[in-house]
């Protein structure tokens, strides 16, 4: 959800769909043609390694982006599929290329929640969960994967998803890190699915690491990542401050928070501000700094907390 200054975002992506573009030595991507507000020109799937390789996020369900990458390693060997996170534009298309390559799936887990889904809570349509998605290797942080010539290590980075990794090419400082950090704009953390307390973990955890260069699941590269990542901490920090300007002002609901927090928003992105704002309202109730009646949902009132 693009709408700040304060971070230096960077939406010049020239890439065109299905075309193999050697990003970095050993690092090639192609994008799939499913652009939209969440997904700025669509989802990149990368391919590391020569010869022997591993594909990193097939895409969504979509038989073209599928061939592009097939296409993109004809003459080689894949020999594993590695997937970030459960989300509809990241994962459906494992299973075309499982079926043509029959290298194995790498991933955290099936798809899950982030909590356990309150009683009062109805499925949120922001998810676009993938709940058909099962791993053929379960994956956790720590874990090395090792091909011919690249050695990736797994991060668990939940937040975005609780299912969440990022991919760390520790030798060649190189971090695929999924959605959980974009160069275009800031990630989606829409509960019970997303978790900000677990994002805000998971950015730091980032942060901390050797890798300066992030690859992405949308959007260009980023340079330097883990000062981009002390941006965007900021930026949530500031989101949270704003929430509590508000709320200082007297009880309010959630859409009454977007209106005052987010100037200017795309109409189409209005619905998952609003699960922004909750992922931060459950850290600050958990906090003990913000009440509401019952639990933390969509459709409550908050206050600031006695």
């Amino acid at each position: 959800m693009a709408d700040n200054d304060d971070i230096p975002f960077n939406r010049d992506f020239p890439l065109q769909p299905g075309v193999a573009e050697e990003a970095r030595p050993g690092v090639r991507r192609v994008l799939c043609n499913n652009p939209s507000p969440f997904t700025f020109t669509g989802t990149v799937s990368y391919i590391v390694g020569q010869g022997n390789v591993a594909i990193i996020d097939p895409g969504p369900d979509d038989e073209a982006h599928a061939k592009a990458l097939l296409d993109a390693v004809r003459g080689e060997n894949v020999t594993h599929i590695l997937v970030t996170h459960t989300h509809r534009d990241h994962s459906p298309n494992t299973a075309r290329i499982k079926a043509a390559t029959g290298a194995p799936v790498y991933a955290e887990g099936p798809h899950r929640a982030s909590r356990p889904r309150f009683e009062s809570e109805k499925h949120n349509p922001e998810s676009g969960a993938d709940r058909d998605f099962k791993p053929d290797v379960t994956v956790r942080g720590g874990d090395l994967i090792e091909g011919n010539g690249w050695r990736l290590e797994a991060v668990a980075t939940p937040g975005h998803t609780a299912n969440h990794l990022a991919f760390a090419w520790a030798e060649r400082k190189i971090n695929f890190v999924g959605d959980h950090v974009m160069g275009w704009s800031t990630s989606i953390v829409a509960p019970p699915d997303g978790s900000m307390i677990d994002y805000m973990a998971s950015l730091d955890r980032l942060a901390r690491r050797e890798e300066d260069l992030y690859f992405s699941g949308h959007g260009p590269e980023i340079p330097d990542g883990a000062r981009y990542v002390r941006f965007l901490e900021r930026h949530r920090r500031a989101r949270e401050a704003s929430i509590l300007h508000r709320l200082s002002k007297g009880e309010a609901d959630i859409p009454t928070m977007v209106r005052a927090i987010y100037i200017g928003i795309d109409p189409r992105l209005t619905n998952a501000a609003g699960y922004s704002v909750l992922a931060h309202l459950e850290d600050l109730v958990a906090r003990g700094i913000v009440a509401t009646d019952g639990d933390p949902v969509i459709g409550g009132t908050y206050r600031m907390a006695s």
